[in-house]
């Protein structure tokens, strides 16, 4: 049981690419990525992490590779995770052939800063060979000199007039297996530059507010800018940059996702603020359901109020509910009708208890 959208979003069509086994594009899923923070060279670190951010949701993850024997390690790291690769290349196309040849699923490169003609065809040879799709990595932080010259500052259009430069250059090479991202630290730069980049190409869109900050400020300017542009239908992966654990960018792409009716992995907790109302403490225990329920992969949907003036019209519409009631009696709700009444101590054990049951129905 779900709760019906008001609003179904439309998404854009874009051309399919792969990262790996991973589609982008079209009608696939919107893909969630994050980035190590570990030094490459430390195989087991890197291996370590990547295998947490695949564990917490994310459907691809990248690296940076800012040396040989970063390149080099993907041989290693690529064999032990489960899921695509991403080199995080600047500057020197060797560096993004080796990645390429040591088993990384997708270079992220500016073509316009890794050399002349002859070295962006080695590139992209050793791309196709490979198997390796490419994403083209506009940032307002580091935008071609005679572009700033020519807008004076970074803006929407000096973004979009960057990504269609790079654009050109992989096409006239023949390659168009490439995806392609025009971010910015500032939310408004960044939305403008994503639709008017929508508007001028076909090729899928990687959505990302770069730098964002700290947990709370990072997944509150990343929630606006990438909400608004996964409103308009643009978007066919998402980055959600934070100073913080890798794993914490994975867990607010996927609520932000979810929250949109995008996708839906897990279990979905609706629970109120609680007040002086609450026949239990609402807060603590959704804090414990939300650890205790991490693992569960399964679509559920969960509603956990501290009262009845909320509480039966939010549990109608999920999986299951409770509601908080007198004397310590609460209800529980099980596909939105009402179940038996549990106590204020048992509701712990009891909400996971049926979650866990219900995720193995619908699995089977």
């Amino acid at each position: 049981m779900s709760i019906r959208p008001f609003r179904d979003i439309k998404r854009r069509k874009t051309k399919v690419i792969k990262v790996g086994e991973v589609k982008i594009g079209g009608d696939n899923p919107i893909s969630v990525q994050s980035m190590t923070n570990t030094l490459t060279t430390d195989v087991k670190a890197t291996i370590n992490q990547i295998n947490e951010i695949a564990e917490e949701g994310a459907d691809i993850v990248r690296v940076s590779c800012p040396d040989k024997e970063s390149t080099l390690a993907l041989k290693e790291i690529t064999k032990h995770v489960s899921i695509p690769v991403v080199a995080d290349i600047h500057f020197h196309y060797k560096r993004a052939i080796e990645a390429a040849e040591n088993g990384a699923s997708c270079l992220r490169i500016n073509p316009g800063n890794i050399g002349d003609e002859n070295k962006i065809h080695e590139v992209l040879k050793a791309a196709q060979n490979n198997d390796c799709s490419i994403r083209i990595g506009v940032n307002a932080g580091s935008l071609e000199k005679d572009i700033l010259d020519k807008f004076k500052e970074p803006c929407p259009e000096a973004l979009v007039e960057s990504a269609k430069r790079n654009i050109k250059i992989l096409e006239d090479k023949d390659f168009f297996n490439f995806k392609i991202s025009v971010k910015s630290s500032d939310v408004f730069l960044s939305i403008a530059a994503y639709r008017q980049l929508s508007k001028v190409t076909e090729y899928p869109l990687h959505l990302g507010i770069t730098e964002a900050g700290t947990f709370v400020t990072g997944s509150i300017k990343s929630s606006i800018g990438l909400g608004s542009l996964l409103m308009d239908g643009i978007g066919d992966t998402i980055r959600i940059s934070l100073s913080d654990d890798p794993t914490q960018e994975v867990k607010i792409g996927n609520e932000i996702l979810k929250s949109l009716n995008l996708r839906n992995r897990g279990v979905k907790i609706i629970s109120c603020p609680s007040c002086a109302r609450q026949a239990f403490q609402v807060i603590d225990t959704v804090k414990i359901l939300e650890e205790k329920l991490s693992h569960i992969k399964t679509p559920i949907t969960l509603s956990i109020i501290g009262c009845v003036v909320n509480g039966p019209g939010e549990a109608a519409m999920t999986d299951v509910g409770i509601t908080g009631g007198g004397k310590g009696n609460n209800m529980l709700y099980l596909s939105g009708i009402q179940n038996e009444k549990v106590l204020t101590d048992d509701i712990i054990n009891k909400v996971i208890s049926e979650v866990e049951k219900k995720a193995s129905e619908l699995k089977n």
